[in-house]
């Protein structure tokens, strides 16, 4: 056995080793300072960035001051989001805080674009708003002509704060020490999970515990109060998951089954007319604002043609959101809110008039004298069955007046191409000229003259504004004369996509508190910010009185029957709908009476009528097209309800039938023939 006897003495060295190896394993004093101050300059600056960011945002220092000072809003969480997101960005590059170099730019950016789009449209940055940055670009020229000394300065402080920043970064970067692999290892596994887990509690449709916890209250029905009280960047988060579509409750092709019946099937006259569809750009009566007087006036003819009114469910832009309405029949009030269905949704062949009356025969054309990529408007007119789309890249040099295509060099050329048509036509156009922003002495020669109790700048934007409706006016007028000179019927809508975004000028007038239309208000209100002229004519029987002030959706119903035209779901279905309700907006139903129902969305159970719309709309643009024989059948030869061909009770008297159509120039489906 051995003893302590047995044992080697200890040597100098072998007692030299034990101790080092000792002090090896003891933990250094002062070893995390290093990190633990890393952290705290990381916490510091995400403080920093958040607060001018939520400064930016909302345009207002003492509203970002109020908003972190709130106990019961997000504020730390946003503070927390930018350190995790300046962690993990640090961890990737490799260097302390070069994170926040990446993380400023970026958040900067976004806040200074979201408080320009809430200023000029009334709306915040939406994640989706990525998709038409482009758009911006092309029209920053109209912008920079609107206000030249606020474009300068804009641009040279954001030149100002980008070379600050690199001049911060070129500084600090000697400094900024490189973590070890370790530590980058350690950034990554705290963070990533932790903002895994936050982007999982964005999803508004669920509860989240976590989230109610953090002081985040998703109002998704209201975007600006949601900005306004979740703070720009959570808000901006919460918008995510947009693009998920949720399916309706009770979506079946059962549930299509029992939705209201079509009365009928196809029906058309002989002789088909020619169908023209004009959207004009920002076409509102400024006669409308308080105290102002327009010699002489600018809109005589469409006031003298009137059938009634669009009620746009957009204020000052988001143009191609009326337009998928007035196309489909469909509502964007059924979309989550934010949605622009050109650019997230129509990705595949969507029932629109192009595609109903492309399978009946017709040749079908749409016009917009700008760029085809605008609004996806390219990619969307393939998808809704259009033929051809002429657009900047293959029209004709048309006539400029101002910066843009003029409407009459518009109207001419569509003349052209109704008179070149050899079979029925169906054209939709959408004018240019009257693009805003409106700035001063757009046109040299006004033919107006306003009188207003507001500034110098005001009246001239004001003026520019009236030149340009009375362009349309005049457009319009001259489409109405040469129709009236045909022998083919021909019926002819017209109508305004939303009101102008004139800005300071509607605050100036005292007709709105704000640059911008509130989202919500009471009928009378609402109609106000939100209705545009509507005229609805044929060369055979004249103006269509009395239609009222409709939703964009219900044109499709308004134009097929002028033209003597049915359809299951473009005439019965909407026809059966409009009986109940005349605006279905995301904020307000409006009865054909005038009654309105704020906020009807929340409610737990919405209308039968309004619920089977829900699932005719979702079946046919995200779900199976059980219905799409049903509502949406396609060419003499599609199954489903029969087709007639009958000239009894048409506004068109009867006339020998048109030529047939040979099967290779009216395929039946959602086909797509390039120019």
């Amino acid at each position: 056995m051995n003893t302590a006897a047995d044992a080697p003495p200890a040597t100098s060295e072998s007692v030299t080793d034990v101790e080092a190896s000792a002090r090896t394993r003891r933990p250094r004093p002062g070893r995390w300072l290093p990190t633990i101050r890393s952290l705290v300059e990381t916490l510091i600056a995400s403080i920093v960035l958040a607060f001018v960011v939520e400064a930016i945002a909302r345009g207002s220092a003492a509203d970002a001051v109020r908003f972190f000072l709130d106990a019961g809003r997000p504020g730390l969480a946003t503070v927390g989001l930018f350190a995790l997101l300046i962690l993990s960005f640090d961890a990737l590059v490799g260097r302390a805080h070069a994170g926040f170099f990446i993380v400023s730019i970026a958040a900067l950016v976004l806040a200074f674009v979201g408080s320009q789009k809430a200023f000029y449209l009334g709306d915040p940055l939406y994640p989706s708003d990525i998709f038409y940055a482009n758009q911006i670009m092309e029209l920053m020229p109209l912008l920079v002509r609107e206000r030249p000394l606020q474009a300068i300065a804009f641009t040279a402080a954001g030149i100002c704060t980008l070379a600050l920043l690199f001049a911060a970064w070129r500084w600090s970067r000697p400094r900024c020490k490189p973590i070890r692999r370790f530590g980058r290892l350690s950034r990554l596994v705290v963070a990533v999970p932790v903002l895994y887990g936050f982007f999982g509690i964005m999803d508004y449709a669920s509860f989240s515990w976590t989230r109610d916890r953090l002081g985040i209250f998703p109002m998704m029905w209201d975007q600006r109060e949601n900005y306004a009280y979740n703070g720009f960047a959570v808000a901006f988060a919460l918008n995510v998951p947009m693009a998920k579509i949720a399916t309706p409750e009770g979506y079946s092709a059962q549930a299509i089954e029992a939705a209201v019946p079509p009365a009928a099937g196809i029906v058309l006259p002989f002789e088909r007319p020619d169908i023209i569809i004009v959207m004009s750009e920002s076409f509102w009566d400024p006669l409308r604002l308080p105290n102002v007087e327009i010699t002489p006036d600018p809109i005589a003819d469409v006031r003298a043609l009137q059938s009634g009114h669009v009620f746009s469910p957009e204020f000052g832009g988001m143009t191609a959101n009326v337009e998928f309405e007035a196309l489909t029949g469909f509502s964007n009030a059924l979309l989550p809110y934010g949605s622009i269905p050109y650019q997230q949704y129509v990705r595949e062949p969507i029932p629109s008039l192009a595609t109903f009356l492309g399978g009946e025969g017709y040749e079908t054309l749409a016009i917009h004298p700008f760029v085809g990529w605008f609004w996806n408007r390219s990619k969307v007119y393939e998808s809704f069955g259009f033929d051809r789309f002429l657009s900047e890249e293959n029209l004709p040099a048309l006539e400029k007046r101002g910066p843009l295509v003029s409407d009459a060099a518009l109207t001419e050329e569509m003349i052209r191409q109704a008179d070149a048509a050899d079979r029925p036509l169906f054209m939709f156009a959408v004018s240019l000229q009257s693009h805003g922003p409106y700035e001063p002495g757009r046109y040299p020669d006004p033919s107006h003259t306003v009188s207003a109790p507001v500034s110098d700048w005001a009246e001239a934007s004001i003026l520019t504004y009236a030149e340009g409706a009375s362009d349309a006016d005049k457009s319009l007028k001259r489409l109405i004369e040469w129709a009236k000179q045909r022998e083919r019927p021909t019926v002819i809508a017209f109508f305004g996509d939303h009101l102008p975004p004139l800005g300071p000028v509607y605050v100036e007038t005292g007709f709105l508190a704000e640059p911008v239309a509130p989202r919500k208000g009471s009928a009378a209100d609402m109609a106000a910010h939100h209705e545009t002229p509507l005229v609805v004519w044929s060369n055979r029987t004249g103006v269509v009185r009395d239609i009222g002030t409709v939703s964009p959706a219900y044109l499709p119903m308004h134009v097929l029957k002028a033209a003597g035209i049915s359809h299951p779901f473009y005439t019965d279905f909407l026809g059966g709908l409009s009986e109940r309700f005349a605006i279905i907006d995301r904020y307000l139903l409006v009865a054909p009476d005038g009654t309105g129902t704020a906020d009807w969305l929340t409610a737990k159970k919405i209308d039968p009528a309004l619920d089977d719309y829900r699932l005719i709309q979702h079946d046919m643009m995200f779900g199976k097209q059980f219905g799409a024989e049903r509502f949406f059948p396609q060419g003499p030869t599609a199954d489903g309800p029969p087709i007639a061909e009958t000239p009894a009770a048409l506004p068109f008297p009867m006339a020998p039938a048109a030529a047939p159509v040979s099967p290779e120039l009216s395929p039946p489906g959602f086909g797509f023939r390039p120019t």
